[in-house]
C-alpha cells in the first residue's frame, strides 16, 4: 500500500512533501501511523478532532495523550496529539517529522471566524406602513393608516396609529397594541369595514367555517404520511460526527438547530417532510449534507434533485469532497454526463451500488430506480413543474424528503406556516457578509457601461443576465462596443454540451471579466469575486427568479451591487411594478423569508385555494387568514391526537393614560419607532423586555422618563397576563380591571376587596366606597394625580400575580 510518493518537489534537498493517507475511513489513519512509527518517524497529529482520533489509536495499542501545544518535536518512533488543527501537513526533511492536519484526514480545515454572529430578522411588514396603506385591525376590520400620532395631556402623552374605515369613521390606536393591525393584501380594491354593527364580525366567522373545512382537507391529504410507515434511522454514528466534524466553517446557531430537527424526524418512523428555508449562502447544503450521510450510514440510498446542471455539478463536487475519506458511491446524474456513464450510474442505483445521485429532471426518468432509496433532497422546489411534483408526490408517502429553498413557493410555504409541514429558518448570516446595494433603474448604456466598469476597476467580475437566447449574442456584441477592453463569454442553457462548462469554468476561474447568461445562473453558482449583477428586463422576471439572481453576488465581504432595469418604451404591469418594488424593500440581510411572504402576497397562495378560498382571503387579507388557517389546523390537530389544542395566549389589553411614549429628539424615524413598538407589544416574556431595554440603550442612549414608563407598561402587561387579566383601562376616572378566563369574580374580591374573606389589606390611597365589582370586572376609583393612579395600577396587578404564583405553586 502506498502512503506516499517518494519524488522530491523542485528544489527540494530534503525530500519535504504532502503526507498522503489510505483512501476510506478514518479508522484506516492508525495504518498509516503504524506504516510512519516503523521508519521511524516523529508522528505529530494537528486536529480539531483530537479526542475521536485518541480514542481510535487507543483502541489499536497507541495509547496518546492529547496537548494544546508542542515545543520541540516528539522522539523518533513516538507519537504528538495536539488539539488544534493547521492548514496543512508535511512529511520528510533529516528529522523524519510527519505532521497530519485535519486537511489530510477530512479534506478540509475548519475556518475560525469569531464568535459573534449577527442574527439577521428581516422587517415586519409593518415597519413601512405609509399613510394610504390598507391595513386590518383584528376587531374592527379593513381601515386606511392616516398617520401615527401624539395624543394626551401633558403627563398622559402616548403615540397612536390613526385608522379611517368606512363613512368616515376614525379610531386611534394605541401603539402598545400595534400587534392586533396587520397590513391587508389579498384583494385589488378590498372596501373599508363600518365600525359598529356585526358585519365583521360575521365575516370572520364565515371565513373561520371555511378555513376549517379547508384544515380538514389538507390533513386528510397529509394523513396518508402522517400514517404511513417510514423508516427510523438510528442515532448519529462516530463517523457522523467525524463528518459534521469536518465542516470547515463554524456553524451558526440556526444551522445547527435545523440539522438536529432534520435528523429527529429522519429517526422517527413517520416519513420526513421538512422544508428548510434559508437565504442563498446560509449553510442549506451543510444541512442536506449531514442527512444525507445519516441516510448512508443505516444503507439507505440518497437522491438529490437540483433544478440546472451547473448546480448539479457545484453539488457533486461539494458532496465528494466532503465525503471522500468514507467509503460512499457519489455519482452524478446530468446531460454532462456521457450515455455509457449515465447507464452505469442507472445500474449501480438499481443494485444498491451507488449510494448517493446527484441529478436534475433526469433522476425523475422511469428508467431510474432505487435498489433502497430512503432520502430525497430537492433543492429549490419552485423550479420543477407540475409532472415532477406528481412524481415527488409518490415518492413522498414511502421516504423522507428534505426541501430546500431560499425563496419557497408560496403554496409550499403556507402549508408550512399553517403547521401542515415541518419548517426549519436559517436566518443567521455568515460573518463579514454586507447586505447587497440594490437600484432599479431604466435602461441606458451609460448606466450600463458605469456599472461594469466600477466593478472591473476594483478587480471583479460582473453577470449580465439577458434571457432571451435568441438577441443574447447581439446583446454581448452590443457590450464588446461599449466595453472594448473587457473579455466578455456568454453562456444560456441551449449551447452544445461541453461548452457551457468550459464557459462557466473560465468564469469561475477569472478568465472573463463580464459572463452574458440567461437565468441558468439563478441556482448554484458560488463564485465570490463576482459583486456586480445587472438584470436587463428584471419586469419580466418572477420575484423568486430576481432574489435568487441577486444572491449570486455578495457572496464575500465586499459590498456588492445589483441593478434591476427597465424598458421605458414597454408598459409595466401593476403586478411588476409590485415585485420590483418587493425585491427593492427586501434588500438586507436575511430577507429570502421575507421575500416569499411577499410573493404569497402577490400572487396568492396557489393551487391549494379554490375560487372560494381566496375570495374569504380577500375578505379578511392575507395575514389573518393565514392566523385563522393555523389556528383551524392546530384545532383540528389536537381533535384527531385526542388533546387540548396549543393556543397562544391571549395578550391583555393596557389602555392607561400615562407618559409612555418614543419621543422625536430619542427616535426620530417614524419607521424605527414602528418597529420598536412592534417589537415591544410581541415581547412574550420578562427577557424580552430586558433584551429591549438592553438595544434601545445600545442604540440610542439611556432612556428618558417616557421610555422608561412605556418599558413598564409592557412590564405591566406580562404581569397581568400572568394574573388572569383580559384588560385594564381608565374610563371616566376608574380603573376598570376586566377578568380572563382564568381569574373569577370571587378570587379577585378575596384579593383586592379589604376586610372580605381572606383579610385583604387595603390597596393605598383606596376607601371602602371606592372599588365596586360585577361578575367579570372590578372598577376602582383613581386619584388625579397621574403618577399616584400608575402606583396604585401597579399595586393592583401586583397583588393578583402574587396570589396568581401561590396559587400555582399550590398547585406543584
Amino acid at each position: 500500500m502506498a502512503f506516499a510518493s517518494r519524488r522530491l518537489t523542485s528544489g527540494d534537498l530534503f525530500g519535504w512533501r504532502e503526507p498522503v493517507l489510505p483512501p476510506g475511513r478514518t479508522e484506516r489513519l492508525v495504518d498509516g501511523v503504524e506504516h510512519w512509527l516503523a521508519e521511524g518517524a516523529r508522528v505529530v497529529l494537528a486536529s480539531d478532532q483530537a479526542p475521536r482520533l485518541a480514542e481510535l489509536l487507543g483502541e489499536s495499542g497507541h495509547a496518546v495523550g492529547i496537548v494544546h501545544r508542542v515545543t520541540e518535536a516528539p522522539p523518533p518512533g513516538a507519537i504528538a496529539l495536539v488539539e488544534r488543527s493547521l492548514n496543512g501537513g508535511f512529511e520528510g526533511g533529516p528529522d523524519g517529522l510527519a505532521l497530519v492536519t485535519d486537511r489530510e484526514l477530512f479534506g478540509s480545515v475548519r475556518v475560525r471566524r469569531p464568535k459573534a454572529m449577527r442574527r439577521i430578522v428581516p422587517r415586519d411588514i409593518l415597519e413601512r406602513l405609509t399613510p394610504g396603506d390598507l391595513v386590518v385591525h383584528i376587531d374592527h376590520g379593513i381601515a386606511r393608516y392616516e398617520q401615527m400620532l401624539r395624543r394626551g395631556d401633558e403627563g398622559t402623552e402616548r403615540d397612536y396609529l390613526e385608522l379611517s374605515f368606512a363613512a368616515g369613521d376614525r379610531i386611534f390606536v394605541p401603539v402598545e397594541q400595534i400587534n392586533r393591525v396587520s397590513r391587508y393584501s389579498g384583494g385589488e380594491h378590498p372596501t373599508l369595514s363600518r365600525l359598529g354593527g356585526t358585519d365583521w364580525l360575521r365575516t370572520k366567522q364565515r371565513v373561520r367555517k371555511a378555513v376549517g373545512d379547508l384544515a380538514e382537507a389538507l390533513l386528510n391529504l397529509y394523513a396518508k404520511r402522517e400514517a404511513a410507515e417510514g423508516f427510523a434511522y438510528t442515532g448519529d454514528s462516530p463517523w457522523q460526527m467525524e463528518m459534521e466534524a469536518s465542516f470547515p466553517y463554524e456553524e451558526t446557531p440556526d444551522q445547527l438547530r435545523a440539522s438536529a430537527e432534520v435528523k429527529a424526524d429522519m429517526e422517527t418512523r413517520r416519513p420526513m417532510d421538512r422544508l428548510v428555508v434559508g437565504d442563498v449562502g446560509y449553510g442549506k447544503t451543510e444541512v442536506a449534507l449531514r442527512a444525507a450521510f445519516k441516510a448512508t450510514q443505516d444503507g439507505k440510498q440518497v437522491a438529490v434533485l437540483v433544478p440546472t446542471t451547473v448546480l448539479a455539478g457545484q453539488h457533486f463536487a461539494t458532496f465528494s469532497q466532503r465525503f471522500g475519506a468514507f467509503p460512499i458511491a457519489v455519482r452524478l446524474l446530468s446531460r454532462f454526463v456521457g450515455q455509457r456513464e449515465q447507464e452505469a450510474t442507472v445500474k449501480g442505483l438499481a443494485a444498491g451500488m451507488v449510494d448517493i445521485v446527484i441529478g436534475t429532471h433526469r433522476l425523475l426518468s422511469r428508467d431510474v430506480a432505487f435498489r433502497d432509496l430512503g432520502l430525497v433532497v430537492v433543492d429549490e422546489e419552485q423550479r420543477f413543474g407540475v409532472a415532477a411534483k406528481e412524481r415527488l408526490k409518490q415518492l413522498r408517502s414511502a421516504v423522507d424528503v428534505l426541501t430546500l429553498s431560499a425563496t419557497p413557493i408560496p403554496r409550499t410555504l403556507n402549508l408550512a406556516l399553517a403547521g401542515i409541514r415541518d419548517l426549519s429558518v436559517i436566518e443567521t448570516p455568515p460573518e463579514d457578509r454586507l447586505p447587497i446595494q440594490t437600484r432599479v433603474a431604466e435602461a441606458s448604456a451609460g448606466l450600463v457601461r458605469d456599472a461594469i466598469l466600477r466593478e472591473l476597476d476594483r478587480g471583479g467580475q460582473v453577470f449580465y443576465v439577458h434571457n432571451r437566447v435568441e438577441t443574447i449574442e447581439a446583446q454581448a456584441e452590443q457590450l464588446r462596443r461599449l466595453l472594448p477592453d473587457a473579455r466578455i463569454v456568454v453562456g444560456h442553457g441551449q449551447m452544445a454540451e461541453g461548452a457551457l462548462e468550459r464557459v462557466m469554468l473560465a468564469f469561475a476561474e477569472g478568465d472573463a471579466d463580464v459572463l452574458v447568461c440567461t437565468t441558468i445562473i439563478e441556482s448554484g453558482l458560488d463564485i465570490p469575486n463576482a459583486n456586480t449583477i445587472v438584470i436587463d428586463r428584471a419586469d419580466t422576471l418572477g420575484l423568486a427568479q430576481l432574489y435568487q439572481l441577486r444572491g449570486r453576488v455578495g457572496r464575500s465581504s465586499r459590498r456588492a451591487y445589483a441593478y434591476l432595469l427597465y424598458r421605458r418604451r414597454e408598459r409595466m404591469s401593476e403586478e411588476a411594478r409590485k415585485r420590483l418594488q418587493a425585491i427593492f424593500n427586501a434588500s438586507e440581510l436575511g430577507a429570502g423569508f421575507q421575500i416569499a411572504l411577499a410573493d404569497l402576497e402577490i400572487r396568492g397562495a396557489g393551487n391549494i385555494l379554490g375560487g372560494e378560498q381566496s375570495g374569504h382571503m380577500a375578505a379578511v387579507g392575507f395575514d389573518l387568514y393565514s392566523r385563522l388557517l393555523a389556528e383551524a389546523v392546530e384545532e383540528a390537530k389536537a381533535r384527531r391526537e385526542d388533546r387540548v389544542p396549543v393556543r397562544e395566549a391571549v395578550q391583555a389589553v393596557v389602555d392607561l393614560p400615562v407618559d409612555a411614549h418614543l419621543p422625536d429628539d430619542y427616535v426620530p424615524d417614524e419607521a424605527q419607532k414602528l418597529e420598536l413598538y412592534r417589537r415591544l407589544a410581541r415581547a412574550r416574556s420578562v427577557s424580552d423586555v430586558a433584551a429591549f431595554r438592553q438595544e434601545v440603550t445600545d442604540r440610542y442612549g439611556p432612556m428618558p422618563a417616557p421610555v422608561l414608563r412605556l418599558v413598564e407598561v409592557a412590564e405591566l402587561r406580562l404581569s397581568a397576563e400572568s394574573a388572569g387579566v383580559a384588560s385594564l383601562a381608565r374610563e371616566e376616572g376608574w380603573l376598570v380591571v376586566r377578568f380572563g378566563a382564568s381569574l373569577s369574580r370571587a378570587t379577585a374580591m378575596q384579593l383586592l376587596a379589604p376586610g372580605a374573606a381572606g383579610g385583604a389589606a387595603p390597596l393605598p390611597g383606596v376607601r371602602p366606597g371606592d372599588m365596586t365589582f360585577a361578575s367579570n370586572q372590578v372598577r376602582i376609583r383613581l386619584p388625579r394625580d397621574p403618577l399616584r393612579g400608575w402606583t396604585l395600577t401597579q399595586a393592583v396587578v401586583s397583588r393578583l400575580v402574587a396570589a396568581a404564583g401561590a396559587g400555582d405553586a399550590a398547585t406543584v
